[in-house]
């Protein structure tokens, strides 16, 4: 396995304020922008050459990522014109692969923290001569997603959108995100048009009678596409839980950036992400958090299981349980945001305005 594609595209609504001013795969997890993670990890399977396919706020990943080579990598980036879907984005980059016909591409989606054995995939793709493996994963509720039956040999048998009754829950196996296509399959997506891989492509190969193969991996998987799972995500790469190469220090309790001012006395823990120039003031308190560049907490905060976007502040006494504040908010002091609250990036809640708080 020698090239990748990684989908990088989407617009991360459902992680918006975290999205406004920075794509998905950029927002900092574990001090380092989420897709460093999944960038060094590629490459530690033996991954040399990744294409990214990006569109939402494009130009952000080039001047920061450059040609990869600070991580062993070459890289590419191609940006779609208008958005193509999965299946769409995949055969949008597929000039800039290398491989020959039957050679194996690794593609994974810019959002999906794991633990995936990446070279067993590859692995079991070349050993069953499937035409594109698939990593499945075993979920405890799986009516949120797709499910991918497969037979006694893994071969996968269908495709089932998400169930709602007990008689179509068939199997608790679900795609999770990481696929190897042979080359030639790539060529056979349809050029210029939204296409999705798990609707359309899929199912289609399976009709036509092409050898899926499924390879349950049931190590650390976790989907980031809410706020509450970036937090997770986040927590779990610094306290060890998920595997990454890339995690700029020990793993621990915490893991403060150079440049940040963390008062002797204030308490961090349960995996809490400190970001460059960032400020944690006396007393404080932060609890499996992610606190972004140049942001503040106050004197005497407790911040829980929250992120404070860059640049943003947390007053004094102020708590936050589940919130995310977005980049260069300003909480006042003695607030209480608790329960999925999202503050808007530049917003300002003044000192005591809120006691209580409602999903939003």
């Amino acid at each position: 396995m020698t090239e990748a594609i990684l989908l990088v595209g989407g617009k991360g609504t459902r992680l918006r304020p975290l999205t406004v001013h920075t794509p998905k795969p950029m927002v900092p997890a574990a001090g380092v922008p989420f897709l460093t993670h999944q960038l060094a990890r590629a490459r530690a399977a033996g991954v040399e050459h990744i294409v990214l396919a990006t569109s939402y706020l494009a130009e952000v990943f080039e001047p920061y990522f450059g040609d990869g080579s600070a991580l062993g990598l070459h890289l590419e980036y191609v940006t779609e014109e208008e958005p193509l879907g999965t299946g769409g984005a995949i055969r949008n980059v597929a000039s800039r692969l290398r491989s020959a016909p039957g050679d194996p591409v690794l593609i994974f989606n810019g959002d999906i923290l794991t633990g995936l054995d990446i070279e067993a995939l590859v692995d079991t793709h070349r050993t069953t001569g499937a035409d594109v493996s698939l990593h499945l994963t075993r979920v405890a509720d799986p009516r949120a997603f797709g499910l991918v039956p497969t037979d006694p040999s893994g071969r996968v048998t269908a495709f089932l959108e998400k169930p709602q009754t007990p008689e179509e829950i068939v199997t608790d196996q679900i795609n999770a995100g990481a696929y190897v296509f042979n080359r030639s399959v790539i060529d056979t997506i349809p050029a210029g048009r939204p296409v999705s891989v798990e609707r359309e492509t899929f199912p289609g190969l399976l009709a036509d009678g092409a050898h899926l193969q499924g390879m349950v991996d049931s190590t650390y998987w976790l989907d980031l596409g809410t706020p509450h799972a970036f937090v997770r995500g986040s927590a779990d790469l610094v306290l060890g839980r998920a595997p990454s190469p890339a995690v700029p220090g020990r793993c621990g309790d915490r893991l403060v950036m150079d440049g940040a001012d963390v008062a002797p006395d204030a308490k961090l823990s349960g995996g809490t992400a400190v970001g460059a120039g960032a400020v944690i003031g006396s007393g404080a308190r932060v609890e499996g958090s992610t606190v972004l560049d140049g942001a503040v907490v106050e004197a005497g905060a407790h911040v829980q299981d929250s992120l404070v976007g860059a640049g943003a502040r947390i007053g004094a006494r102020t708590v936050l349980e589940g919130a995310v504040i977005g980049d260069g908010a300003v909480i006042g002091a003695d607030n209480e945001l608790r329960d999925g609250v999202r503050v808007w990036c530049g917003a300002q809640i003044p000192a005591g305005a809120v006691r209580f708080s409602s999903d939003q």
